[in-house]
Formats: structure tokens, sequence, C-alpha cells
């Protein structure tokens, strides 16, 4: 039974058009394991893992689901889900341990035959060059924030073109650089956990340079047709007024720029907006944008992908009450997340229903986003690449998952994102975050995302009523009742 427009987006019964891709994600760092075998190197995520402090209950990914050693029983799994398309990103340590020099033919083996697998089982695979996981040598070097890792970042992109450029379906060259540079250098929740405001801006640069370089080392090396994409996390923000009366309109237009136009604007403009460079020249003075860079950037890319899970309100700070700081997306975002902007915005507290992350549940926040996305860059087409919710799962008497709130949440932001489609988005396809329980980063193996649950003892596998229910959705193209 169809029951378009209902307000709290949980409709059944909704088609998705043919050749929509229902696909599912995870990263490297987050399920491989197998951290030092077969010629990989350490990644600034196995350095930071085990510093103390750094990660809830110290948990590291040196196991984390063995998917390296179970990928073949993984890739069944993939199958009976009935998923048309698998995200997966290569770990760069495993292709080049110190970040430069002669590729590692074990690691390229690896990853050939994952995506062997995946056309084996009509699985269409969408390979992210880098999830994190830069190669601890580059990192001593300076890292992101020196142009070096840019040069580096292409090389490796001509080595991982070549290789498997004949084969995979669509390459994505950053998943999330915002993440990458402003909770790695500034806030520093992240890898490698430094707390340097200009160095999260120059990061935010040499990333985007990466990403441009990349897709133009990938279409010379690829031999096959692939496509060609970025993934960012967008801020959906909300405002409110601050205790003086003032409106958020600045507060919003702030962290949009750093948030969402540091990165739209060079990829896909070809430009830095006026107002970042502005609102940031306290920080920094923007010198290693180098003449050329710009239109280094701004390649033209087949699919943007678009990475959501929950919106951000934001206000001015009056300078006087106790500033309010917010968990956001896979991170804090307060502190010194936001150079040019730490004391003149402050993040709000959200309204719930929380996931167990603390991040609210806000479906109209995708559908805004997807229709934003749409006004600003008409042409562009879009995918959903990464959407999903963590929550405190229990195994049933009878082996079974229950996991009704994930399944909700999922059915919610389906909902949403076919309306932008039949508001005219052009909307691809959808990857559901995660396939797995995984390492998820600072909060270890406290949080799961997955519509399959690990036993981290054990490592067994077991699909989850969420995962049930995204089957039906994938084989059938109809949103499930």
């Amino acid at each position: 039974m169809s029951m378009q427009g209902n307000s709290d987006y949980r409709d059944a019964g909704l088609v998705f058009p043919d050749g929509f891709t229902f696909g599912s994600a995870t990263a490297s760092y987050q399920v491989e394991g197998a951290f030092d075998e077969d010629g990989r190197g350490p990644s600034i995520w196995d350095t930071f893992s085990k510093t103390p402090g750094k990660v809830w209950n110290g948990d590291t990914g040196d196991v984390a689901c063995d998917h390296y050693h179970r990928v073949d029983s993984d890739l069944d799994l993939m199958q009976d889900l009935g998923l048309g398309a698998y995200r997966f990103s290569i770990a760069w340590p495993r292709i080049q341990p110190t970040g430069t020099g002669a590729p590692n033919q074990a690691g390229i083996d690896f990853y050939s035959r994952l995506v062997d697998g995946l056309l084996e089982r009509d699985i269409r695979p969408v390979a992210t060059l880098y999830h994190w996981d830069l190669p601890q040598p580059l990192e001593d070097a300076g890292g992101w924030p020196v142009r070096a890792t840019a040069d580096a970042f292409e090389r490796y992109a001509e080595i991982m073109g070549a290789a498997l450029g004949d084969r995979v379906h669509t390459w994505t060259t950053l998943n999330e650089p915002w993440c990458s540079a402003y909770l790695g250098y500034g806030q520093g929740g992240h890898a490698p956990g430094r707390h340097e405001p200009a160095a999260a801006l120059a990061a935010v640069h040499h990333l985007n340079l990466a990403h441009g370089r990349a897709v133009q080392a990938l279409r010379a090396t690829s031999t096959g047709d692939p496509d060609y994409s970025v993934t960012l996390n967008f801020h959906v923000l909300r405002g409110l007024e601050n205790s003086r009366g003032e409106d958020a309109a600045d507060a919003m237009r702030r962290i949009d720029a750093l948030a969402n136009r540091a990165f739209t604007g060079p990829m896909l403009r070809g430009e830095y907006p006026d107002d970042l460079l502005e609102d940031t020249a306290s920080v920094t003075d923007w010198a290693f944008v180098q003449d050329g860079d710009l239109e280094q950037i701004n390649q033209p890319i087949d699919v943007l992908g678009v990475n959501y899970y929950s919106t951000a309100t934001v206000r001015l700070w009056d300078g006087e009450s106790p500033k309010q700081q917010n968990d956001g997306h896979k991170g804090a975002e307060g502190g010194t997340a936001w150079p040019g902007s730490n004391d003149i915005v402050e993040f709000v507290e959200q309204p719930g229903p929380y996931t167990t992350m603390g991040w609210n549940i806000a479906p109209e926040g995708l559908e805004e986003l997807l229709l934003s996305l749409r006004e600003q860059f008409p042409e562009q087409a879009l995918m959903v690449t990464e959407n999903g919710a963590a929550f405190d799962d229990a195994v049933a008497g009878d082996g079974s998952v229950p996991d009704a709130e994930r399944l909700d949440y999922l059915r919610r932001h389906f909902t949403a994102a076919h309306r932008a489609m039949q508001a005219g988005v052009d909307l691809r396809g959808y990857f559901v975050w995660s396939l797995m329980d995984n390492f998820e980063w600072g909060y270890g193996y406290a949080k799961r995302f997955g519509i399959v649950r690990v036993d981290f003892d054990s490592l067994e596998r077991t699909v989850k009523d969420s995962g049930l229910w995204y089957r039906d959705l994938a084989r059938t193209g109809v949103l499930p009742a």
C-alpha cells in the first residue's frame, strides 16, 4: 500500500526507477584487519589508535572484521543481500607501504581479487582511493598540510588506475575530506590528532588538489569506462537566534563556507568562495594555493557522492554564556574544527530523537540537501554514498538481530531520497552505511552501524532485520511495507 506524502517519511510501496543502484559501503581500516600482513605499512590510524586515550577502550583496527581473510564469504553475503554495488576503500599503505615508491604487488592482488569476486557476483565495484588511512611516513613528512602529499596521491592514483581501471565501475577519489582536514589537523579527534588551524586549511587545499590530480591520473590510466566521483559529507544547517537577538544567518554562512563550499567551490566551480578566504584571513593567507591549482582541481566528475547522517544547529556566540559544543559527524565538531569561526559560531544541541552516536534523526534534512545540490549544480548527478545509523543491537533468543530503530531510520531516509527524485533530483543510487559492524574510528567497537552484525569475539556475521528488509528493497526496487 502506498502512503505517498506521509509527513513522517514512513512511506511504503514507493517504486525506485530501473537502474537505481542499491549498495552498501565499508572502509579499509574499519573492516580489513591484517594490519601488518603481506607488506602493508602503518597508517596514521594504526598510530593514532595505539596512542593511549585516543580511541574508546584502546580499540584498534588490527583485526577489525578480518575482512582481509574472509573476503570470499563476505562477497557471498553481499550477493545474498542482493547488493547492486559495493563501495569499498583501498588502503594506501597496502599499495605503497611508505606512501611513495614501487607498488606492493600483494596489496594490488588483494583488491584485484575483491573486484573480480564482485564482478563474478554481478555486483558493481565502487572503489575509493582514500578513506583516511594515510601512510604514516607521509604524515611524518608533513601529511596533508604539505603539497608533497598531493603529489604522492597522484602517483598512487596512477598505480590503481593501471591495476584496476579496466574493471572498476566507479572511482571515488576521497571520502569526506572535511573529516581528514578539520578533525585530523584542527580539532584533533581523528588521526593524526593535530590541533593546528592553519594546517587544517592547508590540508583542505591539498586534499582538493589531490582529488583533481587523481581524477586526471585515473582517466589517463583506466582502460575501461569507469565513472569518476568524490564523496563529501555535507552539513545541513539550522539556525537559532542568540541571547542578544542576533539571527543565525552569519553563523550558517560561515559554517557552510568551511564545511561545504570549501570543497564544492574549487571542485565544481574552480574557485574558493570569497567569504571563506575573508573569514579565515586571520588564520592563513592561503599562499599554498599556487597558480594553476584551481584548474587542476576543477575536473568534470560523473557523479557527486553525498554522505548524510544528521543536521547541525548553529548560532552566533554571544561571547558571554558558556559556549555549547556538540558531537558531530564522526567526531566532535566544536573546538578547533572551525578555523576562523571558532570564537564566533556556537553549535547547539539538536532536538531528538537520536541515534546512539548522539546524532539527531532528520530524514527531511536529506531531502533538503539533495534539492539544494540540484539547485546549486543542476547538471551534476548525485549518489547517496553513505547513510545509516548506530543503535545498540541485541541478539534475540532465536539468533536473529531485531533492529527496528535502524530499519525505521533507513525507511525514512529512503523515503526522503525518493521524494527528492520525484522533485527532479538526478539521484543514481544509495549506499547504506555500513555493510557490517566495524571499527568506528574514535568510538572503537562501541558503535554498531551494520545491517550485518559482527560478533567481535568469534567474528561471526549475522544479517540483522534491517539487512533482510534492505535485501527485499534491493531485489525488488520497491520500498517494503
